[in-house]
């Protein structure tokens, strides 16, 4: 049996019992392992939340790859004409087809698609400039507001397609003669399209601007004596950044359905420069012993459209605060 210990060797015990172990330094993570969270990837988290938006953005991915990608790997020249092949069904060597002339339709639906989304993107970018600039200067300097408001009222008032028609009608003999036919189209079409829509965008654009110039922090600017310039460009355009990008991916849809109705209408590029209006305008006569002439470039457009919107419709969800907070 061993001795029982000694009072002092119990109370020195107890002591080193209720002192505390001396606490380890923290681990302090490297500079660079500190993970951020910035507002673009809160968007793309609540984006990719959007199932429909998702799947919209592969297939526009795909459409694009389609119209981009494609001519490099099915070479065809869609201008040729082979007379002896001419409305020949799916096979090996046209696996779409070809239209009267014998010319390849999958070859045609990759240019026009070029074609389509080119003028979609370019019309678009001309009328989320007017569009921002008029709401921003609108918005922003009251003496401007009233004039500027009463212009875009007077062009919302006006019907678009005739306006249209009637600006394709007078320029296109000039514009063809100055650039050459398929470029002085090009010019006339996107410009028209971007002239005539930018309205929506300039009231959205407005609207955001009102309610910034009342924030405590534009305010706080104002009184340090910043300049309207900088005021713009530093501390309005940033804010209103989101309803701009959403404003854009609808208007390339409104810029791809404008231009494929004034192709339909015959209005559009020449007969050789293929868009998919035009690819739909040259089969309806022989749309009844033909049809997928037309069901695949109204596809195409349909699903380029829908895309675009869904991809509009997860922006906007993305980009609103109070949805991106849950």
């Amino acid at each position: 049996m061993t001795d029982p210990k000694s009072p002092d060797d119990l109370r020195a015990a107890a002591g080193n019992a209720a002192v505390p172990a001396a606490a380890s330094p923290p681990v302090v993570p490297p500079q660079g392992a500190v993970e951020t969270r910035s507002q673009w990837s809160d968007v793309w988290r609540q984006f990719r939340s959007h199932r429909g938006a998702m799947v919209a953005l592969v297939l526009f991915v795909a459409i694009i790859l389609f119209v981009s990608v494609g001519p490099l790997i099915w070479t065809i020249d869609p201008t040729y004409v082979d007379i002896r092949a001419r409305n020949s069904g799916f096979s090996a060597s046209h696996p779409l087809g070809t239209d009267q002339l014998g010319r390849d339709l999958l070859a045609r639906l990759m240019a026009g698609g070029q074609v389509s989304i080119a003028v979609g993107l370019t019309a678009m970018i001309i009328a989320i400039f007017l569009g921002s600039l008029i709401g921003v200067m609108s918005g922003y300097f009251r003496r401007l507001d009233a004039p500027l408001m009463r212009l875009t009222e007077l062009f919302l008032a006006l019907p678009l397609l005739p306006l249209l028609l009637l600006m394709v009608t007078l320029f296109r003999e000039p514009l063809s003669q100055t650039f050459g036919p398929a470029l002085g189209i090009f010019f006339l079409i996107v410009t028209a399209i971007g002239a005539t829509s930018w309205m929506q965008a300039a009231r959205i654009v407005r609207g955001e601007v009102l309610g910034l110039k009342e924030r405590e922090f534009i305010l706080a600017a104002r009184s340090i004596g910043t300049p309207s310039h900088r005021m713009i460009t530093r501390h309005i355009l940033p804010n209103v950044l989101s309803p701009i990008m959403v404003a854009a991916t609808l208007g390339i849809a409104t810029a791809i359905i404008t231009e494929s109705a004034l192709s339909f209408l015959g209005l559009g590029f020449p007969p050789d420069f293929p868009t998919w209006g035009r690819l739909l305008f040259d089969a309806v006569d022989q749309m009844v012993l033909y049809p997928w002439r037309v069901i695949f470039p109204g596809l195409l457009i349909s699903l380029t459209v829908l895309c675009v919107n869904y991809i509009g419709d997860g922006l906007r969800d993305a980009m609103d605060p109070r949805i991106r907070g849950r």
